[in-house]
This record gives C-alpha cells, structure tokens and sequence, in this order.
C-alpha cells in the first residue's frame, strides 16, 4: 500500500482551510481523511470513518475541547471540514461509564451535543473515536486486512501478521457496545498502534495525522504481504463449450426478471451496472462458483447494499436466449424464496419486529461474461456493483490465505435490519421514474433536453442520443445521464447504441422518438429526394427506432412506453409543408399500430401533437418568416391560438411524462398547441 503523504500537499491543505477559518487540527484531518478514502482497498462506499480531537469556539464564543468526526452521508474521498461535525467532548466520555444505551438513545445524545445543531448525523461509531485518547483516529474497511481477518481462525492469523502492534477484537456490532468493548482493549494493550475488528476493518490511531495514516498505511501493508506470500489462487474453470450471449443481449433479460409486479401495469424496476476483469472472470467462472459464491459480504455495513447473497446466474449460450430466459426467472423465483425462508427465520429471532426488504437480489454472478450490481438508479446499481467486485478479490485473497468466512448469517441479518444501517439509505417515497430507462432521440435538441432533465427529475436514468454528440453530451452532463452519437437514419447506429444502453443501463422501458427536422416546398415542384429525405427521418427513423425498443421491452417481460413527437401537421397541413407533413401523418398511423400490436406485451404507445414551439426545427429564422408571411407580429404568431399563450419545450415534455406515466392510455394523441380547432382530434 502506498503512502500518499506530502509534506507540500499537508501545507497546502492548512494554508487553504485557513482562509476558511477551520484550524490546523481539523484542515489535516481533511487531508488525510482524502487520502485515505481516495483508495477504494482502504475505503469503498461509506465503509470508513476519521475523527480528530481539537479545540473550537462555541456559540458562545468559549473554547471548548471538541470531537469532529465524519458525518452520515459524506464520502472521506471528497470530504470537507463540514463533512467532520464537532462534538463536546466531555459529555461523550462521560457516557463510558454507563452500561446501556440504544442505538437510537446514543444518535439522539450524540446530536445533543452537537456545537452546530445543522449538523449532519455523526458517524455511529462517534463513541469509538471520544473513547480512545488518541488525537487522531482513523478507521477503514481494507480488503488485505478483510482477506486475512475474514476467516475461520482470521483472529489467529491477525496476531500472527501483526503481533503486539496490533490488538484483535472478535466482532460486535457498531454502537455503543462496540466502543466499550474497543476502549476496554485499549486499556489492556496501551501501547498499540492498531486494533482489528474481526471481520469488520482496522483502526489505527496516533498523535498526530501523520503518524495516524502512517500506520494505517503500514499496518495494511503487512497484510498485504502476508498474502502475497502465500501461493497463488486461481479456481478452477468451467468448460464452456458453446459461445457466450453478450452483456446487451442478457441484461434486458435479468432485469426483466428482477422486477417486481405491482399491477396494473407498474413495475419495480432495478438499474444495472455491469462489470468485468481477468479477476472477475477467475470468480464467476468457477466450477465452484456456487457454493464459493454465496459465502457472505466482507464486512458487515455492505449487506444494505448488496444483501448477503448473489444471484447465480446459469451459463448463456448465444443460440439459446428463450431458454435462459426461462432458466434465469426460475433462478430469481429461487432466490426470492430463499430470501424469504432467511428473513423469517431470523426476524423470528429477533422477535418479529422486522418488516421484510425487498427479496429481489442486488448482484448477479454471470458465468462466462462478468458480474452485474443492481439498484433503484444508476447510483445505487454501481455501488452494488463496486461491493461485488472488491469482495471477488477479497475473496480470492483470502483463499490464498486459507478459506473466506464471512460473519455467520444471524450477525448480518442484524446489521441488514439495524435500524441505524436503514436510516443510511433513506425513506424517501421513490420518485415517478424510478428504476426505469428512458431514450430520447434528438436528445441535444430544445425539445429533446427539456425531456431529458424532466424525465431525470422524475428518477429516470435517461440516454440523450443525438447526431450531434457534443450537444448531447452538454445535455447529459447537465442532468447526469448517458450521452451516445446517433444517427436515427442509420439502423447500425441505433443498434450500437441500443446496446450501449442495455450494457450500462441493462435495458429500455421508454422511448421518446423526437428527432425530426422540416424542410419546406409546394408539393406541385418538390423533388422526390427531398420527400424521400424526410420520409428516413421523419418517419422510417420512427420505426425503426420502435423496432428495437420493443424487442428489449420483450425480453424484460415489464411493457413500456413508445412515445412518438407526431406534430399537428399530421391532421392539419400547412402550405409548403407537405414534405414535413405527409410523414408525419404517416407516423401517427404508425403510433396506432404499435399499439394495436404491442398491448399484448403491455407496451403502450402514443405520440403529441405540438405546434409552434421554439426549437432547431421551428427556429427564429422561420418563425420571423411565418410570422411575416401571416401579416404578425412574432409574439401573435407564437400566441395564435385559443389561449393566446406561447406554448414552450417544456409543455411538450410534461406531455411527454404524462404519457409515460398513463400506465392504462394507448393509441392517444394529445395536443399541445394552445388550442387550434383546426388540429383537434376527431
């Protein structure tokens, strides 16, 4: 493990804090905090914490001895000083001479004593931190030292790597328990640099915060030594003796089976974040693969994230997609029915207080191509992936070293249904979109981002593809989704970029087709290659855009949404318009197609119809011309309708979600344009 301290960077550090008014103590505990979370071996997730002892004014203006240790909900690799709340210090080393306290009496008394009242939660391991006398402490969840602690005889084995540098503590859960159980450690063994939580993570500690990250760096190179000693690891294959399916084709697959039926055409739906390497590969593809990788989480705060168990997926042969479907959503049916006879087991235990989670699992092991992490949204899908793939090497280490253990099942069902753990993730009604993956063709448009960041708004992870990337990617940037190149004329680049989607994402559950342009001519003089231009874009494009959507919307077996952008003309033409409008008109036939085709599968299709909206298509240019051709001002122009109001992007994209939303409409067209009775449906 490399040690990242710099003399410069500390200095740094101090010198820009400073000018925030944060003093030496705390702008270090900044710095080394980074360092340390800015190494996913050491921390990954959350699975960390630093505290520092120092002195601040109170609201009083008194100097105080505080506590300032890392805060609910802030990530150590980008930390800042108001990441670190301060705490009084006296009255937390008072509570160490008390016998009980629960876990929702030890959050109340630790934010009573708060300096700023606005502060976030303090780390639930806060009394570990006040009970050692220690200026600086710092706590990770390291791999090499998980790898060899994790084990049957993991505390034998810790002595032996560390010795007496190092006190080994078998495993209790975090809270008040634990910080007694550590201080009381401390107490025996003064002079240790370090203390082993079983199964759980290292503590190092020190006067100042060099010396602090200095043995957390040292302490996890011993391990890591340890380990690379011992003779290499490798399971032993399987043997595949068919060609593997690709990741695009599989993912619609898997999610598809994961989601949950909540009638009446609404699904919970997972996102999927796929991943693999050489290691991941050795994993997934072992012959023991099924009683190797169901061994538990490496440490005990992961199991929120991932559970306690992975899906195994079976083999998938590319020229037999059906029957691994079908073998996939037996697996699921499995696992869900595992999970259930685990949970109530348990909650029996502990008195049948719980309230059962989600049974649906957050990680799949797939032999032949990789691992897939699975969430609520994109976030939550790479943190479960991220876990999975730092316990395979853990894993692998540790079966160097001897045979993976993880904590037995009734220890990390208390931590799944710890209180305090579920408080991490929030209880927060999910948002509209939630868990499902929106494209938007013409994505960089006016129209087309205006969609975007509603539907983003709305939970949706959504893809922005458009001809122009670098209008796209602005887009995306913008409201944190996926920007792809796209020409919609091209049917190989829809499909590459259909599988992009699927492989980041793992699937489609609604198209929005709203690229488009207009070109203007009478129909008496206008060229064939212009209507037949039009016609690839403003119609075939359509189509074959709905073609490969519906095809991943069958494979998840969970309906969707085809949303096309029609336009009025389709009912009501204007003059010079005809090379626009003929294929717009053709669209809307193709909407009710697709609809009168695809309720079967639960994919619903409908399409708006909008006018004069201001975008690349209807630009200033043509809305002077038009404006100057009807005798108007632009403001009447734009206004000309039974409202009398301008009719904005932004109106067509809640069109957009009403649609999206309206799990029992299909073959509708609605209008948004003001009111024009010319363009009313009949």
């Amino acid at each position: 493990m490399k040690n990242l301290w710099s003399n410069k960077d500390a200095k740094a550090a101090i010198a820009k804090y400073a000018k925030q008014g944060v003093n030496e103590d705390l702008a270090l505990r900044v710095y080394t905090s980074r360092l340390i979370g800015g190494v996913p071996a050491l921390v990954i997730h959350g699975g960390g914490n630093t505290s520092v002892k120092t002195r601040m004014k109170d609201f009083l203006g008194h100097e105080v001895d505080v506590l300032c240790v890392k805060g609910s909900g802030w990530d150590l690799a980008s930390i800042e000083p108001q990441g670190l709340p301060a705490l009084y210090r006296e009255p937390l080393s008072e509570v160490r001479k008390w016998k009980k306290l629960s876990d929702e009496d030890m959050v109340k008394f630790q934010r009573l004593n708060l300096l700023d009242p606005a502060s976030p939660n303090p780390s639930v391991e806060t009394l570990l931190h006040a009970f050692l006398p220690h200026k600086f402490v710092d706590h990770s969840h390291t791999k090499a030292v998980l790898s060899v602690s994790d084990q049957k005889d993991g505390m034998a084995i810790c002595r032996e790597i560390y010795g007496s540098r190092v006190a080994v503590l078998p495993f209790v859960m975090p809270g008040f328990d634990l910080a007694k159980a550590t201080a009381d450690l401390y107490d025996k063994h003064p002079d240790i640099e370090g203390i082993v939580l079983h199964k759980h993570g290292l503590f190092s500690f020190g006067d100042t915060a060099k010396q602090s990250y200095d043995r957390m760096i040292k302490l996890v190179t011993m391990a890591e030594r340890y380990i690379a000693a011992k003779p290499a690891y490798r399971p032993v294959a399987i043997k595949m003796d068919a060609r593997a399916a690709k990741t695009a084709d599989i993912a619609p697959i898997i999610r598809g089976a994961c989601a949950v039926d909540q009638g009446g055409g609404a699904y919970s739906r997972l996102v999927l974040d796929f991943r693999t390497s050489k290691k991941v590969r050795d994993f997934v593809d072992s012959e023991n693969l099924a009683k190797d990788g169901v061994r538990g989480v490496m440490t005990p705060d992961h199991i929120i994230r991932t559970k306690n168990k992975p899906l195994i997926l079976p083999f998938a042969q590319a020229s037999a997609l059906e029957l691994y479907g079908r073998n996939v959503a037996k697996e699921v049916a499995k696992y869900r029915k595992t999970y259930i006879k685990y949970f109530e087991k348990n909650n029996k235990k502990a008195g049948g207080v719980k309230t059962m989670l989600d049974p649906s699992p957050r990680v799949a092991y797939a032999p032949g191509l990789g691992l897939f992490g699975m969430g609520g949204d994109a976030k939550a899908a790479k943190i479960a992936a991220d876990l999975a793939e730092i316990l395979v090497s853990t894993v692998l280490d540790a079966d160097r070293v001897g045979r993976y253990e993880a904590l037995p099942e009734s220890e990390l069902f208390a931590m799944e249904y710890w209180s305090l753990e579920q408080a991490k993730l929030g209880k927060s009604k999910p948002k509209a979109l939630a868990g499902q993956i929106a494209v938007i063709t013409g994505g960089g448009g006016t129209i087309g981002a205006a969609t975007a960041h509603l539907f983003a708004a709305q939970g949706a992870q959504v893809a922005v593809l458009d001809k122009d990337m670098k209008a796209a990617q602005k887009v995306a940037d913008d409201m944190g989704g996926l920007a792809l190149a796209c020409d919609v004329t091209n049917e190989g680049s829809i499909t590459k970029a259909y599988r992009r989607i699927c492989e980041i994402y793992g699937g489609v559950d609604i198209l929005v087709s709203n690229a488009g342009a207009a070109w203007q001519s009478p129909m008496e003089s206008m060229d064939d290659s212009l209507l037949r231009k039009s016609f690839e874009l403003n119609f075939f494009a359509h189509n074959k855009m709905a073609q490969q959507a519906v095809a991943i919307m069958k494979a998840q077996g969970t309906g969707g949404a085809l949303l096309f952008n029609i336009s009025k003309q389709a009912v009501n033409p204007g003059a010079g318009f005809g090379a626009y409008g003929l294929p717009k008109a053709a669209v809307l036939f193709l909407m009710r197609q697709y609809a009168l085709e695809c309720g079967q599968y639960g994919i619903r299709a409908n399409g708006l119809n909008a006018d004069r909206i201001r975008s690349g298509l209807l630009n200033d240019a043509m809305i002077a011309g038009r404006s100057q051709a009807r005798g108007l001002s632009e403001a009447q122009y734009l206004g000309g309708n039974l409202l009398g109001r301008e009719v904005l992007a932004g109106d067509v994209a809640q069109g957009f979600l009403h649609h999206a939303l309206a799990l029992k409409t299909t073959g509708d067209i609605t209008t948004i344009d003001g009111g024009n009775v010319a363009a009313m449906m009949r």
